[in-house]
């Protein structure tokens, strides 16, 4: 039986998780990004660590995995930050109100909902170095479209990346998403994609790029990332569009 991962780094640092659907997976055989291209990534760090992506939709909200919150830990978000190692100068800011999706169920052997939403403590200072990402209009995403996807999660050699790195991949085909991954893989929830580079562990939260857009958000994939047979899976935002504009709208 395939082990299913949730695109975490630092498993350890949540005890109580184990590898099932929701324990997380860095961009493998993926490039440096160039430093602060894409001003809406965030850090999201528990006790000090990395263990999520995430990417800014407003001044004041990120937009996010829901698997990356247990309930219990306090997330700082680290906004315009390239280098982890020298984060020192980017901002780190508490979360005022965790959001997950209502419908999100934390349930090993599903994956629906996993979104969420965090609003800031305080608004950030949108700049060169920090800007947010639009989100989509319309449902789907066409088959075959080149998109991107960045994040500070594990590399090639299972070492984790101070630097955010980014990769290319392209959107495979509903029926072939659910073909390779039978139930787990919702049509009207999720979208997968396949490349030579791809998610890994510690980049779930981070969104999928296609053109200037954010489409997806990292979920889930296969315990050997970046696998040929089971394409990494991500939280279709469409689907919940109405819901994100509700929420920012009322909290």
């Amino acid at each position: 039986m395939t082990i299913i991962i949730s695109l975490l780094l630092l498993a350890s640092l949540l005890p109580h998780l184990t590898f099932t659907a929701h324990v997380n997976v860095g961009i493998v055989n993926g490039t440096k990004a160039k430093r602060h291209s894409r001003p809406y990534m965030v850090s999201l760090q528990a006790y000090g660590h990395h263990i999520c992506g995430g990417f800014l939709i407003s001044d004041q909200f990120v937009l996010t995995a829901a698997h990356c919150w247990d309930g219990y830990n306090i997330l700082m978000v680290v906004v315009g930050a390239h280098d982890l190692k020298d984060s020192k100068s980017s901002d780190h800011i508490r979360v005022k109100s965790y959001i997950p999706h209502p419908k999100y169920n934390s349930n090993p052997n599903r994956n629906d909902a996993d979104i969420m939403l965090l609003k800031l403590e305080k608004k950030v200072n949108l700049n060169k170095k920090v800007g947010v990402i639009p989100l989509p209009k319309k449902g789907e995403v066409t088959p075959d479209t080149a998109c991107s996807v960045a994040g500070w999660g594990m590399l090639t050699d299972g070492s984790a990346s101070n630097l955010l790195m980014e990769a290319k991949v392209f959107v495979m085909n509903n029926t072939e998403c659910r073909n390779r991954w039978g139930a787990l893989y919702s049509v009207s929830q999720m979208i997968c994609v396949y490349g030579r580079g791809g998610t890994c562990f510690g980049d779930s939260g981070g969104p999928l790029v296609c053109g200037n857009t954010a489409v997806g958000i990292t979920s889930f994939g296969a315990q050997h990332c970046n696998s040929s047979d089971l394409p990494n899976v991500y939280a279709k935002i469409s689907a919940y569009i109405q819901w994100i504009r509700t929420v920012i709208g009322n909290v």
